[in-house]
């Protein structure tokens, strides 16, 4: 009997996350890449599973379970460009919003490698497009509505959210930034200079890459969350980009917590920064 129990049991715990899985770019040649000998591995960092040479882009839909909103999220896991947080910061978070009867996509991106690309800059925005590109193809199959599809990013994916928001091509229609770096401040411009350009940017580039300018009436409403004590993105990029979005009359949520650092995903108790998931999930149903 209970053998039965646990065979049963592990039925019940794989249909309730089952999820599908997508090759960004099958039947289709991928933009911007080239002939590489690169090999995709996990490693244990920053005290998660990470995944590192991304070079084949992938989606993994969460199916909405119990009563559907009718809203789906396509979650950008962090990583500074150099990785893939594919689990805190991907996975674990798409269970949670399936449990809400939110569809989450998890995007595993091409990072921006030489080896990779030409023009590395491009490829992740190129894949979060097409991301959002499938989500709409796919709305009828998954039950929710094509017109209310968003982006959820975590640090550099949240710095890709904000990307994505300020296109026109394929724009979210809303955005979730979870401790993300919008700004074009010296210390960001030598970060995109070291990890998604490997090269100095250009005056072109300034100018879109300035994505707190680059907020207009048509940047999407948006949901912000940061830790006042966060020392790798500071809080002055989400209080600074909830200011433009205000001054441009776009609808947004922010929520500051007075300590819980950075790269926290779900979040802890016992800062509570673990609050942000509902308060988040509340935010999308309301939208």
């Amino acid at each position: 009997m209970k053998l039965i129990f646990t065979v049963c049991f592990l039925i019940v715990s794989s249909s309730v996350f089952a999820q599908d899985h997508y090759k960004l770019w099958e039947n289709e040649v991928m933009p911007y890449s080239k002939e590489n000998s690169l090999k995709e591995y996990e490693d244990e960092l920053w005290g998660t599973t990470c995944v590192l040479n991304v070079t084949q882009p992938t989606l993994t839909v969460y199916e909405a379970k119990g009563e559907n909103s009718g809203k789906s999220v396509v979650i950008i896991p962090g990583g500074g460009y150099t990785l893939v947080a594919m689990y805190h910061e991907g996975h674990d978070v798409a269970k949670v919003l399936s449990e809400s009867g939110i569809t989450a996509a998890v995007l595993k991106y091409r990072l921006p490698l030489l080896e990779a690309s030409d023009t590395p800059e491009l490829l992740p925005i190129t894949d979060v497009q097409k991301a959002l590109q499938m989500m709409r193809e796919m709305a009828g199959e998954y039950g929710f509505n094509k017109d209310q599809i968003g982006v959820m990013g975590f640090s550099a994916g949240g710095h890709l959210a904000a990307y994505a928001s300020s296109k026109v091509k394929e724009r979210p229609n809303f955005s979730i930034i979870i401790y993300g770096c919008p700004r074009l401040n010296d210390e960001n411009i030598e970060w995109l200079e070291t990890d998604l350009f490997h090269r100095k940017m250009t005056k072109e580039e300034f100018y879109e890459y300035n994505l707190i300018e680059r907020v207009n009436e048509n940047t999407p409403p948006s949901f912000l969350v940061h830790s006042l004590d966060d020392e790798t993105c500071h809080y002055l990029e989400t209080t600074l980009y909830a200011k433009a979005l205000r001054e441009n009359n776009v609808p947004n949520e922010v929520h500051l917590f007075p300590t819980g650092g950075h790269g926290y995903g779900l979040g802890r108790e016992i800062d509570g920064t673990d609050q942000w998931i509902s308060l988040a999930i509340n935010w999308i149903k309301r939208l």
